[in-house]
C-alpha cells in the first residue's frame, strides 16, 4: 500500500494503518451496478460544472475578467468511501503535524519511549481508522482546503484545494429520502461548489484559515496520553465498548479538551468563519435551488429532518465527542447571519465580508448581524 505523505509509521500516529483500518471497516456502499455507477459519476461531474456557473452568477463573488484557470486548477473529484478516507488522512497529517510533533517530543523523553512510540502509533492509527470508517459513510461532499496532492488524488498547484463528491453516499441518501436523484445530486453540488468559489474568489482566505488553525495547534498544551485516551473513548463508543453518552453528558469533545485561554480566543474566530462559510453555502444552495432544482422544497424539508434527528443515539454520542454537533449549529447560525445581512444591504453589501480578515464577522456578530453591518458598512460609508 502506498504510504500517506511519506513514512506512514513514524510518530504518534501510524497513518498507513489508519487508512488500512478505515478501509477494512467502512460499510459497503449501496448496491449499484457498474453501468449505473458510471452514470452517477458522469452526472455528478456535469452537475459540478453547472453548479459552478450558477453559484458564480448568484454570489457575484467572481467578477467578469477573473482568470478561469483559478477555478480550473482546483479539481473536482468524484470518489468512493475509500478515496475520501485516503484524502482526509493526508489532510489530517498535514494539519496536525505541529501538534503531533510536540506530543512526540514529550513522549520521547519518557523511559522506554522507543517501544511505547511504536506501539502507541499503531494503537492510535487503528483508533483513528475506526473513526474515519464511521465518517466515511456520512459525508456527501467536501471542499478540501488543505489538500496535499497524492498519486491517486490530484490537488491544485501550490497546495490549493480540491472538491470531493462522495458518490456512494449521495446515492444512499437520495434513496433513503426518496427524492429525485437528478435534483438531489445538483442540490448537493450547489452547496459544495459554493465552498470552492469561496476559496478561489478570495485569495487570502486559505492562508488566513491555515494560520488560525496552526496558531490553535501551536497553543495546545495537552498530555499525549490524555489526547490518545479521548480518541480511544471515541473509538470505543463506535465499537460498542463504551456506554452511549446520555443527554447532558458533561464529557468534553476532542476540540474542547485541548483549549487554553489563548486557544479559546482563536477557536472563537474559527467558529465564526466556519459558521460564515457553511451558512453561506446553505444560503446559496437555497437561493439558486428554486431556479434549477424543481423539487428543492421537498429535498430541503426531508434533508433538514434527517440532519436534525441523526441516525441513532450512537451517532449523536459520536457527534458530541468529536464536536460535530457544533458543525450543525454552524449551518443554522451562519445561514441566519447571511440571510439577515443580504436582506439589509444586498448581495454586494454582504460581499464586503470577503474584503480582508478584518471584515470577517466575529463570533458575537454571527449571532447579531446588525452589529457586523454597523461595524463594516457604517464605518466604511462614513
Amino acid at each position: 500500500m502506498t504510504s500517506i505523505g511519506g513514512a506512514g509509521t513514524s510518530g504518534m500516529v501510524d497513518w498507513n494503518l489508519a487508512v488500512a483500518t478505515a478501509t477494512r471497516l467502512v460499510r459497503p456502499g449501496p448496491d449499484v451496478g457498474r453501468d449505473e455507477a458510471r452514470a452517477v459519476v458522469a452526472e455528478l461531474r456535469r452537475h459540478a460544472k453547472a453548479a459552478e456557473e450558477h453559484v458564480r452568477a448568484y454570489t457575484r463573488m467572481l467578477p467578469d475578467g477573473t482568470d478561469p484557470r483559478t477555478i480550473a486548477d482546483t479539481p473536482v473529484l468524484v470518489v468512493d468511501r475509500t478515496g475520501w478516507i485516503k484524502a482526509n488522512v493526508a489532510g489530517f497529517r498535514e494539519l496536525l503535524s505541529p501538534l503531533l510533533g510536540k506530543m512526540q517530543e514529550r513522549r520521547t523523553a519518557a523511559p522506554g519511549s522507543a517501544v511505547l512510540g511504536a506501539v502507541g502509533g499503531k494503537v492510535t492509527g487503528v483508533e483513528l481508522g475506526m473513526l474515519l470508517s464511521f465518517l466515511a459513510s456520512r459525508i456527501l461532499g467536501q471542499y478540501e482546503t488543505f489538500a496535499p496532492a497524492t498519486r491517486d488524488l490530484p490537488g491544485a498547484p501550490e497546495g490549493g484545494g480540491r472538491l470531493l463528491l462522495v458518490a456512494p453516499n449521495i446515492v444512499h441518501v437520495e434513496r433513503e429520502l426518496g427524492v429525485s436523484p437528478h435534483d438531489f445530486r445538483l442540490w448537493v453540488c450547489l452547496h459544495e461548489e459554493t465552498h470552492r468559489t469561496q476559496f478561489t474568489a478570495v485569495p487570502w482566505l486559505r492562508d488566513h484559515l491555515r494560520g488560525e488553525i496552526q496558531s490553535f495547534l501551536a497553543a495546545t498544551e495537552v498530555d499525549p496520553g490524555t489526547f490518545v485516551e479521548r480518541l480511544r473513548e471515541a473509538a470505543q463508543t463506535l465499537a460498542g465498548g463504551r456506554p452511549e453518552a446520555e443527554e447532558g453528558d458533561p464529557s468534553p469533545s476532542l476540540v474542547e479538551l485541548v483549549q487554553t485561554p489563548e486557544q479559546r480566543e482563536i477557536l472563537g474566530r474559527l467558529t465564526a468563519v466556519m459558521s460564515l462559510l457553511e451558512g453561506h453555502a446553505d444560503y446559496v444552495m437555497d437561493g439558486v435551488g428554486p431556479q434549477v432544482v424543481p423539487s428543492v422544497a421537498e429535498i430541503r424539508e426531508k434533508f433538514q429532518a434527517r440532519r436534525a434527528r441523526g441516525a441513532s443515539r450512537l451517532d449523536l454520542a459520536l457527534r458530541k465527542l468529536l464536536g460535530l454537533d457544533a458543525k450543525l449549529r454552524q449551518y443554522r447560525d451562519g445561514e441566519r447571519f447571511v440571510r439577515a445581512v443580504v436582506d439589509q444591504v444586498g448581495m454586494d453589501g454582504f460581499n464586503r465580508v470577503w474584503t480582508s480578515p478584518n471584515t470577517l464577522p466575529t463570533k458575537s456578530e454571527i449571532a447579531a448581524p446588525a452589529d457586523w453591518i454597523a461595524r463594516v458598512h457604517r464605518k466604511a460609508d462614513s
